[in-house]
C-alpha cells in the first residue's frame, strides 16, 4: 500500500532513538540482542525507515534509562508516524518545550522563508520576538525571557562552522515592514545586515504586486537537507505554522506545489540591492 501522510515524526523519532541509545553508551548490536531484534531492524528504526509501535518505544526507553519527559516525547511521536495526515498540536500532544521543527531546522543545508505577517523568527532582534511573544495571552515575563533566549539560540545556527552554516534564503512582503512594532528601526537594520551575509539574501515583495497563489499558501518555510550519496538523505520539507500547531509536508506532490509558489515569489520579488534600498526608505520614513 502506498504510504501517506508526512515521514517527518517517523525521522526525527529515529534520530532521537539513536541519540539516546549512544547517551546511554549502548551500542547498536547490543540493544538489537537486548531487545531480540536483528540489527537490520534497529537500524530501519533509527533512519526513519519503518514505523515503529509505541509499546517497542517504551521497551526501548527501559532499556535506555531515559527521562520521564524524553519518553513521554518519543512515545507521542511514535503514534503520530502512524497518523495519515500528521498534524502537530504543540499543547496537546508533546510538550511545549519540544519542537519537532527545530531539529529539522537545525539539520537543514538550505532553508527557503517566505512571510507575510512577521520577521523570521531567525532574522528577530530581541525587542522584535518580545513583542510577537506579548501577543501571546497570559504570557508571563519569565516565559516572554524564555522564548527569547530559544530564538536567540536558534540563530546561532547562522554563524556556526561545523557543520556549515545553511543558506538562508527570505521573501517578506513589504506590508509587515510597515507594522508598528517596537524596536522596528533595529529590527530593519537586522534585515539589511543579514542580507549582506554570503549565506543569506533577504528580498521584499513589493506592494502592489499582482495576486499570486502566494495569497494562498500563506506563510511557509522549505527545508532542504544534507546529500547522501546521489540524494539527499532527508527528503525536502515544507513547514507551515498556524494558531494552534504546525503541519509538515514531505509528499513530492506537496513540497512541488509549495516550490512552485516559492519560485512564482522570487520572480517577482525586489532583488537583493532593491530590497535593502527599501528597507532603508521604510526605515526613514516610518520608524527614525
Amino acid at each position: 500500500m502506498a504510504e501517506v501522510g508526512s515521514t517527518v515524526p517517523r525521522r526525527e523519532l529515529g534520530r532521537l532513538l539513536r541519540q539516546t541509545r549512544e547517551q546511554a553508551g549502548i551500542g547498536l548490536e547490543a540493544a538489537a540482542s537486548d531487545l531480540e531484534w536483528s540489527r537490520a531492524k534497529m537500524y530501519r528504526i533509527e533512519s526513519g525507515q519503518t514505523p515503529i509501535r509505541a509499546l517497542d518505544v517504551e521497551q526501548m526507553c527501559r532499556l535506555y534509562g531515559a527521562s520521564p519527559e524524553m519518553s513521554e516525547v518519543l512515545v507521542s511521536l511514535a503514534k503520530e508516524s502512524k497518523s495519515k495526515g500528521w498534524y502537530h498540536a504543540y499543547g496537546d500532544v508533546i510538550p511545549r518545550w519540544f519542537q519537532l521543527y527545530v531539529g529539522l531546522e537545525s539539520a537543514a543545508t538550505r532553508i527557503r522563508t517566505y512571510e507575510q505577517s512577521l520577521v523570521p523568527g531567525l532574522l528577530q532582534t530581541p525587542d522584535y520576538t518580545t513583542a510577537v511573544a506579548k501577543c501571546r495571552p497570559n504570557i508571563t515575563d519569565d516565559e516572554v525571557a524564555k522564548i527569547v533566549e530559544l530564538r536567540l539560540e536558534r540563530q546561532r545556527i547562522l554563524t556556526r562552522q561545523r557543520p556549515a552554516a545553511p543558506t538562508l534564503d527570505v521573501i517578506l512582503d513589504e506590508g509587515l515592514l510597515h507594522k508598528d512594532v517596537p524596536g522596528m528601526p533595529r529590527q530593519i537594520d537586522k534585515l539589511i545586515e543579514a542580507s549582506e551575509a554570503p549565506n543569506m539574501t533577504v528580498r521584499i515583495a513589493p506592494l502592489g504586486g499582482n495576486l499570486n497563489r502566494a495569497a494562498v499558501a500563506g506563510s511557509f518555510v522549505i527545508l532542504d537537507f544534507p546529500a547522501k550519496g546521489a540524494r539527499s538523505a532527508e527528503p525536502t520539507t515544507v513547514f507551515h505554522e498556524s494558531l494552534s500547531g504546525a503541519l509538515y509536508l514531505d509528499r513530492p506532490d506537496e513540497v512541488r506545489a509549495y516550490a512552485e509558489v516559492w519560485n512564482q515569489l522570487s520572480a517577482t520579488a525586489l532583488n537583493s540591492e532593491e530590497s535593502r534600498s527599501l528597507l532603508r526608505r521604510v526605515k526613514e520614513k516610518h520608524h527614525d
